[in-house]
């Protein structure tokens, strides 16, 4: 209710009581100035009936939801359930258009509006998170293995057409490696290096591999900073260096890299000093909604990589992913989503101390190395069935093939990984009691185990 239709609503009922209600809604329509005029994420999370209130209004922006709209097109954003219509606030036309998913979509100024926004709080999500210097940021309602995909794609459109290669240090999960054949270009695995319990990058290796492939036939290198132990994060700084001197590209997949402040740093690092193309993160995993977005960033010293990934993205695109993403971090706030990114280092810092304790009472970090690989995988069964999900059993001697490469200690990222091993992970949202509740389980599951 704008002022003027107050002035006539204070004709009907007491001027008092309409005064009141106008400053309840004068003090909603300055969060929504505020966030317009400085496009950063709000210091104090909003309430929900802000945010819905904000987004039904931009929404009626949408020419679907005009009063006296006549669509006669074949792509008029009509919508059969009212249940469907309602759960996406009416915003049905989507973002974007043929030529560029970031471009403004005549339809859809709403839609337009919200998606622009979203790209700006996610940029600022990531200053906050501590990856520093980010110049460009796209939203896309993919999941990170196509992100990954449509990233590389780009990149092998600004390279030779000679380049066909993707130097890829090993990470047994397949999504990447897919990502890299679903972009039409030959994956050139590099083994990790065993340094005690860690694996790390094998540099060595991977400079002979340019000086054996030659870098007009390098597409890039696709490195990974977050991922299942015994991994560690790749040598990303020493890559962006050889990147940069050798004249290809750099690919970073973070899929779920922004909860950590030393990944978000190490991302940073490697920008600064060397040569970085873009950054991939998953939505899912780092604000917690709904699979189904990745964000593609990249640092003010070169923005090329995720403009071309906007324009090669082919037609409109869904406006879910990132609403969902928009509303969470309206909801947060900067001071809730640091809030959360701190209890997140916090339990995993408790979650490594008690299970060090737990491990320091079983007698190993995983008991059972005596028993054969089969029965041990059993485990995360056992696991499973007592509601327990996102543990990994990793045993020796796996064999496993993906997209025509053979791999052997398949899960362990090392043909030769000398322990078997149980992992979780402290990710955000994961609390305290939960690991409690995993430890107990689990100390239940390991009794029953030796016993079998």
């Amino acid at each position: 209710m704008d002022e003027a239709n107050l002035k006539l609503a204070s004709q009907l009922i007491s001027r008092t009581y309409i005064d009141q209600g106008g400053d309840a809604l004068r003090t909603r329509r300055k969060l929504i100035k505020t966030l317009l005029s400085q496009r950063r994420l709000p210091a104090e999370g909003w309430d929900e009936e802000t945010i819905e209130l904000f987004i039904k209004e931009v929404s009626l922006m949408d020419s679907n939801n005009f009063v006296k709209s006549v669509g006669v097109g074949e792509r008029e954003a009509r919508v059969a359930s009212p249940l469907v219509y309602r759960r996406h606030f009416g915003l049905a036309h989507g973002i974007g258009r043929s030529g560029d998913v970031a471009a403004e979509q005549p339809k859809a100024a709403g839609s337009s509006l919200l998606a622009k926004l979203c790209n700006i709080l996610v940029q600022d999500a990531l200053g906050v998170a501590g990856m520093l210097d980010v110049g460009a940021v796209t939203v896309l309602p993919v999941a990170t293995g196509m992100a990954l995909t449509l990233t590389l794609l780009a990149m092998k459109a600004q390279r030779p057409a000679t380049a066909r290669y993707v130097l890829w240090p090993r990470i047994d999960q397949k999504t990447c490696l897919k990502a890299i054949v679903s972009a039409n270009l030959e994956a050139v695995p590099l083994e990790n290096v065993l340094e005690g319990d860690e694996l790390h990058t094998d540099m060595v290796a991977m400079r002979q591999q340019v000086d054996r492939l030659g870098p007009n036939s390098i597409v890039c290198i696709v490195t990974t900073t977050s991922c299942f132990a015994p991994r560690a994060a790749d040598s990303v700084v020493e890559v962006a260096k050889l990147c940069k001197s050798s004249g290809f590209g750099h690919i970073i997949n973070n899929a779920y890299g922004v909860q950590s402040a030393a990944l978000c740093s190490l991302v940073t690092a490697a920008w600064r000093k060397g040569r970085v193309d873009a950054v991939v993160q998953s939505t899912d995993k780092n604000f917690m909604v709904p699979v189904g977005g990745a964000v593609i960033a990249a640092s003010k010293q070169d923005t090329s990589l995720v403009d071309a990934v906007n324009k090669a993205y082919p037609g409109r695109a869904s406006m879910s992913p990132l609403l969902d993403v928009l509303i969470t971090l309206l909801q947060w706030g900067a001071d809730g989503w640091n809030k959360v990114l701190q209890q997140r280092e916090g339990v995993y810092r408790y979650a490594l101390q008690e299970l060090g304790s737990f491990a320091q009472k079983a007698g190993q970090k995983v008991p059972g190395h005596s028993k054969p690989a089969q029965p041990l995988s059993m485990l995360g069964a056992m696991l499973f069935k007592r509601g327990v999900s996102g543990t990994r059993v990793v045993a020796q001697g796996k064999k496993q093939s993906i997209a025509g490469h053979s791999f052997q200690g398949y899960g362990a990222h090392h043909d030769s990984y000398p322990h078997t091993y149980l992992t979780f992970a402290a990710a955000l949202g994961t609390t305290k009691q939960d690991v409690d509740a995993f430890l107990e389980r689990l100390r239940v599951c390991l009794e029953e185990f030796r016993r079998a």
